[in-house]
């Protein structure tokens, strides 16, 4: 069986939906939400990647390695935020965290 561009693209899409369940269904809690955002970013980065192999064209594969990047680095600022908040809150949901002013 040949796995052709479909499968990657099916599995992208139903990454990128599960992603956007997650955030709308996940409203409650932070970490929810970020991961959900994770699985998003994900689901492009599996496009680029199954484009590039198929176009045959590196450009697509080159972006993929930025945005990883860009991604972990907001995943750590985003968790290192949330736990400077959970000490002096002791809590992480969305709620909380709105209540923010200043």
């Amino acid at each position: 069986m040949h796995i052709g561009l479909q499968h990657y693209l099916i599995l992208s899409s139903a990454l990128f939906f599960i992603g956007i369940f997650g955030i709308l269904w996940g409203r409650k809690s932070v970490l929810n939400i970020l991961m959900a955002l994770e699985l998003t970013l994900l689901a492009t980065n599996i496009n680029l990647v199954a484009f590039s192999a198929y176009w045959k064209d590196l450009i697509g594969q080159v972006f993929t390695l930025f945005i990883l990047t860009v991604a972990a680095a907001e995943a750590a600022i985003g968790l290192a935020i949330l736990v400077v908040f959970n000490r002096n809150r002791g809590s992480i949901e969305v709620e909380d965290i709105s209540h923010m002013r200043g």
